[in-house]
């Protein structure tokens, strides 16, 4: 059964984007493994915990703190991507693919803090007769 968090675009996004950088990791060259391995892998972990982690925060202001730390995350994961591709380590095509996919989630994360803060500016408008 699916939790609220698990019908979240975002949250299922960045789920795959974080399987399909691991698998891709693998082909990596060994003497990579501690250097663009190891940070790929973290930071495209670090983009779905945290946006779980903001899911089940209470206050807006949390929320929109853990999706920002999101953000930067799959930014982060992105330059490292096509800096992978500058190395070698990915095809062309497939760089594209994910660094576009990426580019998704972020302007979904945006638009969900955008979301939570117009949630929270009805909640806080005054009523006018």
């Amino acid at each position: 059964m699916a939790t609220g968090l698990e019908n979240l675009r975002i949250y299922k996004l960045a789920e795959e984007l974080e399987i399909e950088v691991h698998q891709i990791t693998k082909k990596f060259p060994k003497d990579e493994i501690y250097r663009s391995v190891d940070q790929l892998r973290r930071s495209s972990c670090s983009v779905s915990n945290n946006i779980a982690e903001s899911y089940y925060k209470a206050s807006i202001k949390e929320k929109t703190r853990f999706l920002n730390i999101a953000r930067c995350e799959a930014e982060e994961t992105k330059r490292n991507i096509l800096r992978s591709s500058k190395k070698d380590f990915i095809s062309e095509e497939k760089t594209n693919d994910l660094a576009d996919k990426y580019t998704v989630l972020l302007k979904g994360i945006f638009a969900y803090i955008k979301f939570l803060m117009l949630q929270e500016a009805k909640i806080k408008k005054p009523k006018t007769k």
